[in-house]
């Protein structure tokens, strides 16, 4: 398993009470079961809004079962923005 970062914006950062913190997952979809289990409250109702960038690249509609994690890698958890 890769260690991965995952980073929280905004409203997942206020759910999740923290910025940033370790992860050891395969997939993206592996990190965010972690997440979801660490944080089963109101992060877990964001994550459902939310985008990700994966080592800087946009997830977009890929499966997140088929986002390959990288060891050292980050993931940036991005919730709706207002404003422009």
């Amino acid at each position: 398993m890769a260690q991965v970062t995952v980073r929280y914006w905004a409203a997942a950062k206020a759910a999740a009470g923290v910025a940033e913190e370790p992860y050891d997952a395969d997939t993206l979809a592996d990190a965010l079961a972690a997440v979801r289990m660490k944080h089963p409250g109101e992060l877990t109702r964001v994550l459902q809004r939310c985008s990700f960038l994966v080592d800087g690249d946009p997830v977009g509609t890929r499966g997140h079962e088929t986002v390959r994690l990288t060891e050292g890698g980050t993931v940036e958890v991005l919730p709706p923005f207002a404003g422009g």
